[in-house]
């Protein structure tokens, strides 16, 4: 139970939420039992006093009729919630020849000035200060000035007419804030579900890179037993194995995206560890596996020391540079060169000479690259590739290392 929940009889009926849609209106709270039954008492002690003032100079009968329509006025401010305008004017009425009404006549207006706009207020309330002064020439005090009388009475309902006024403007306060609260609520969780959607397309993006160089090994190793279909049964057991190993690792990267793709809460278990600058060594020799010539040089003291995720996105940089160096210059020699040190920042450099024949094109190239660039300026760094003079082709990519 939240604390609104439990402190819902200190609100009026109008700001709790009712108990059912099919209900006409909202239900008395115990603050509005409290508020209406010290309004009743109020406007019956008021009518008291006028009562027994009005019982020195006129009739037994007079009284006794002023008495019967002081409870009756009284008793009617129960329905003030219902038929907030039609009580006032009745009261209005009836205080013309009814001084004992007076007292429920200002809690009516009370009401009306609380839950209707200014234009019902100032109407209203023109007709309770003539009805008012009207009051004192048709039942004339004779102990007290007539002048005085009609100031008196338009002072009180002005008033009373200001104090409600100005609890509907503090209520109408409230429920603005109210709805500003619950709309920065919905706003702020559009953003996190956006963020959240960011965040897996991000994850969904760098598993895509990790698949594509899965199929690029599996395709360089189908390749080499298409062409050296003489080759030893050693070498082809060998990539055959290579070939399976691919396969499966292909597959549960795509399974893994499908996962990161779906709804939130619809996700597997599983989740491997994410590479680091360390694992470089093992995807220089997956590469070397697959019968690439890769030359690594990690100048850097302590690979470990490198921020997560700034090691996880130089290691996507390397894997993406070697998967290209596959696809556009088999064969050819690849250097992967890493250094950086803490306050300077990390640098990474993928460089491959120019094939000696030609190569066939290879279909959605350029894809990865661009990632990759958003990739590191995400990161808070820079990428850059083209073409080297000697013909080759280098990747270069800065990131920062904190100090």
């Amino acid at each position: 139970m939240t604390r609104t929940d439990r402190q819902r009889w200190l609100l009026p009926s109008h700001l709790v939420e009712s108990g059912g849609s099919g209900a006409a209106r909202p239900r008395r709270t115990a603050r509005d039992w409290v508020v209406d039954t010290s309004l009743f008492l109020l406007a019956a002690f008021v009518g008291l006093l006028a009562a027994d003032a009005s019982a020195e100079y006129t009739s037994e009968t007079v009284t006794l009729v002023d008495q019967l329509a002081g409870a009756a006025a009284c008793s009617a401010l129960w329905l003030r919630r219902r038929w907030p305008v039609g009580l006032a004017v009745a009261l209005a009425l009836v205080n013309v020849v009814a001084p004992v009404a007076a007292g429920a006549l200002l809690a009516g207006l009370f009401s009306v000035a609380v839950r209707r706009p200014f234009r019902e207020v100032a109407w209203i309330g023109a007709l309770a200060v003539a009805t008012s002064a009207a009051q004192v020439f048709v039942r004339p005090d004779p102990t007290t000035n007539a002048g005085l009388n009609v100031a008196i009475g338009a002072i009180l309902i002005l008033l009373v007419t200001a104090w409600g006024m100005l609890v509907r403007s503090r209520r109408q306060l409230v429920e603005a804030l109210r709805e500003r609260a619950r709309r920065a609520e919905a706003e702020a969780e559009l953003r996190a579900a956006q963020a959240q959607r960011l965040a897996r397309e991000a994850i969904a993006r760098e598993m895509h890179d990790v698949l594509a160089h899965r199929l690029t090994l599996l395709s360089v190793h189908a390749g080499a037993l298409e062409f050296r279909p003489d080759a030893p049964p050693e070498q082809i057991a060998r990539a055959a194995g290579v070939i399976r190993d691919s396969a499966h690792e292909a597959l549960q990267d795509l399974r893994e995206i499908i996962g990161v793709l779906r709804a939130p809460g619809e996700n597997g278990d599983g989740d491997r560890p994410q590479p680091t600058l360390a694992t470089l060594d093992a995807l220089a020799a997956e590469s070397r596996e697959a019968g690439a010539d890769v030359v690594l040089d990690v100048e850097v003291d302590d690979p470990s020391a490198v921020p997560a995720s700034t090691g996880r996105t130089a290691y996507r940089i390397a894997q993406e540079g070697l998967t290209n160096a596959r696809k556009h210059a088999p064969g050819t020699k690849v250097t992967v060169t890493v250094a950086g040190r803490p306050g300077e920042g990390l640098t990474v450099t993928v460089h491959n000479p120019a094939p000696e024949g030609p190569v066939p094109h290879v279909p959605g190239s350029g894809q990865g690259l661009i990632g990759l660039t958003e990739r590191a300026t995400l990161a808070g760094g820079r990428m850059d590739h083209g073409p080297d003079p000697d013909g080759g082709f280098a990747l270069r990519a800065w990131l920062p290392w904190p100090a």
